[in-house]
C-alpha cells in the first residue's frame, strides 16, 4: 500500500510540473508597454522621448500595439545633436512623427512579423519588414534590425531593435 501511495503522489507531482510552465506561458502580463520599459534601464532614453512626446498615456490604453523599441545605444547612434534637438517643445511633433513610426497598432509576435512585408505604423506609414536568415530588419528612411522579441505586455508586445527608426523621407525633410 505505502509503495502505491508513494508511486501516486511522484506521479501527480511530475503532472503538476509539467502543467506549471504551461500555465504561466498563459499568464496575461500584468505590465503595460510603457511599465516595462520604464522598468529597463536600456530604454530609459525611449521612456524620455515619450515623455517629451506626449505619447506616454496613449502606450499605456489598451492597444493591442507592437512597438519596435529602440535601446539607448540606439539612440546614441543619432548624429550629434539630433536627439537633444528632437526633445525641445518646438519639436514635439516630429519626435511624435518618429516614435510613431515604432508603433503598429496590432499585436503582431515574432512568429506573425517574419511572415510580413511590411505594416502600418501610428505615424500612417508604412514600415518595411525583411526578414531573413540574418533576422528581421526593418526599413524606413534606413535599417534597423531586431535583437530581442516577444516582450509580452498587457496591452501588446515589445521587439527590441538596434537603430532608431526615421519616417521615409517625405515624412521627416527637417531631420
Amino acid at each position: 500500500m505505502t509503495r502505491i501511495v508513494r508511486q501516486t503522489l511522484v506521479a501527480l507531482l511530475l503532472c503538476a510540473f509539467a502543467v506549471a510552465p504551461a500555465q504561466a506561458q498563459n499568464d496575461t502580463p500584468e505590465k503595460t508597454i510603457v511599465e516595462i520599459a520604464q522598468e529597463n534601464e536600456n530604454f530609459s532614453t525611449l521612456v524620455q522621448a515619450l515623455k517629451a512626446a506626449d505619447l506616454v498615456e496613449a502606450l499605456q490604453g489598451d492597444g493591442p500595439f507592437t512597438v519596435f523599441a529602440p535601446t539607448n545605444e540606439a539612440f546614441n547612434q543619432l548624429p550629434d545633436g539630433q536627439l537633444e534637438s528632437l526633445l525641445k517643445e518646438e519639436n514635439k511633433g516630429q519626435l511624435q512623427a518618429i516614435l510613431q513610426y515604432h508603433v503598429v497598432g496590432a499585436q503582431a509576435t515574432a512568429s506573425d512579423v517574419t511572415g510580413m512585408s511590411e505594416a502600418e505604423t501610428l505615424q500612417g506609414k508604412m514600415v518595411q519588414i525583411n526578414a531573413g536568415d540574418d533576422g528581421v530588419q526593418l526599413m524606413g528612411q534606413n535599417s534597423a534590425m531586431v535583437t530581442t522579441t516577444d516582450i509580452m505586455a498587457s496591452n501588446g508586445v515589445i521587439h527590441v531593435i538596434d537603430t532608431v527608426l526615421l519616417p521615409p523621407e517625405e515624412d521627416s525633410q527637417d531631420m
